[in-house]
């Protein structure tokens, strides 16, 4: 049987980021991927996901500058070491 996550960055939008979590579990969801966790507390993801019974499936490396329209930047000349620190990040999620 396929598995699929609920992409929290993309669904149940109409509430707030943290009660997703709930929605999705509600939904029968036993995994969630979402864009960009950086902004959020890493302690206060882990209690929602634990308190919901879900598995925190993916997550994207940062983008850049989301508002000036960059979508990643592992191929921009002279941006290494930021892409480097990206990776690290997204490793410590």
């Amino acid at each position: 049987m396929l598995r699929f996550s609920a992409n929290l960055s993309m669904l149940f939008g109409e509430y707030d980021f943290l009660a997703r979590f709930e929605k999705a579990a509600q939904c029968g969801f036993r995994g969630v991927e979402f864009m960009f966790p950086y902004d959020y507390d890493i302690e206060e993801l882990k209690q929602v996901l634990a308190s919901n019974k879900l598995e925190h499936t993916l997550h994207n490396l940062p983008a850049g500058d989301w508002a000036a329209g960059e979508r990643g930047i592992a191929c921009i000349p002279g941006r290494e070491e930021e892409f480097r620190d990206g990776v690290a990040a997204a490793i410590r999620w």
